[in-house]
Order: structure tokens, then C-alpha cells, then sequence
């Protein structure tokens, strides 16, 4: 995969940038550590620039992140309703779960949308439970943006400082990715546990 996208980014720079990183937010497989790297790497011999890569980088996101909010808009609270009512038992959910998970997005959520969008494969997922929760569209876009935007300015500039190295990153975000991944299991099973031993105490 990585030869093809960098095949399409040298064929059509910015505008390869852009539909790439749409891609990827839309389908997560696809990576934008090698796309923003390997954006990076191109400002130091194309005619391509950094702050001119980002840009096309965020655009691309915002649409992808865009098109996913709508999908879980559209896949709305009352529809899931439906779904927990008929089939919540196979899955051990009842609706009292999904008002619990809707109270932790309306407190938590801008803040997850911001966090998450630094995260491998969470950060074009998280658009959806964000379009579920009916999350305000210009404070979706708010943060989604700024977000995105150090993620990528982070990225396409470790490509354009280490140039032919740029692969190097990859290596890094390899070890990143693992860190927040864990860091994010850590604080979902104590957020649980915490949970778990309120409601005992409380009994």
C-alpha cells in the first residue's frame, strides 16, 4: 500500500494529499503517518511547501471526519434504541447503558474529539459516536480542526526536517501508536473499575 500512495502523491502532490488523507479518514487501514511523512519529505525536493501540505492534509480530514459524523448522524440515538431493545440481550446492553454513554459524550466528548484526532485509526473513528450524540456541528468542526492541525503539522514537519530519513517516523509512530493504545485501555478499565466499585459501595 505504501508504494501506491506515494505513486499518487508524487503524480498529483497537493490534490493526492488531500484525496489520500479523505481516504484514510473514511477508511482507518489506510495510514497518514506515511502520507504526512512522505507529504513532508516532498517540500524538500518538489515545489510543494510544508505549510501548503498541512492545509491540503487538513482539508481532506475535515471532509472525512465530515463525511462520518453524518454516517453516525444518520445512524441516530432513536434507531439504536431499536437495536439494544431487540438484540441488547446477546450483546448484554440495555438502554440505561446508552443514556450512561450519552451523558459521558455531552461531558467528555469535545474534549475526546480533540485527544483522539492524535490517535492512530481512533481519529477518524471518533467521528461517529460524535454525529450518534447529535454533538453542535461548529464545535465538532472546532475541534476536529485543531486537533487534526497539530497532528498534522507534527507529522508533515518531522518528514521535511529528516527529508530522505523520513521513513524514521514511521518507526516512531509504530511505538506511539502502542503507548496510546494502552494509555487508552488503561483509563477505559479504571474508568470502569472506578464505576463498578461506586455502585457497590452505594448498594
Amino acid at each position: 500500500m505504501q508504494s501506491y500512495i506515494i505513486e499518487i502523491m508524487e503524480k498529483f502532490g497537493y490534490i493526492g494529499t488531500l484525496l489520500l488523507i479523505l481516504l484514510e479518514n473514511v477508511f482507518p487501514p489506510i495510514p497518514s503517518e506515511v502520507i504526512l511523512t512522505f507529504g513532508g519529505f516532498m517540500t524538500t525536493s518538489t515545489s510543494m511547501t510544508v505549510i501548503g501540505t498541512i492545509i491540503a492534509a487538513t482539508i481532506g480530514s475535515l471532509l472525512g471526519a465530515v463525511i462520518l459524523y453524518y454516517i453516525g448522524h444518520i445512524l441516530n440515538r432513536e434507531r439504536l434504541d431499536v437495536i439494544v431493545t431487540k438484540y441488547g440481550h446477546i450483546l448484554r446492553l440495555k438502554l440505561s447503558d446508552l443514556d450512561k454513554a450519552d451523558a459521558w459524550f455531552d461531558k467528555y466528548g469535545y474534549r475526546t474529539i480533540f485527544f483522539c484526532r492524535m490517535v492512530p485509526i481512533l481519529r477518524s473513528l471518533i467521528s461517529i459516536p460524535a454525529g450518534m450524540a447529535e454533538m453542535k456541528f461548529n464545535l465538532f468542526i472546532l475541534y476536529t480542526t485543531l486537533g487534526t492541525l497539530i497532528w498534522n503539522t507534527a507529522l508533515v514537519t518531522a518528514g521535511a526536517m529528516l527529508g530522505e530519513n523520513w521513513e524514521k517516523v514511521l518507526e516512531f509512530m509504530d511505538v506511539y501508536s502502542h503507548i496510546a493504545y494502552g494509555a487508552i485501555f488503561i483509563a477505559i478499565a479504571g474508568f470502569i473499575g472506578f464505576k463498578v466499585y461506586s455502585s457497590k459501595k452505594a448498594a
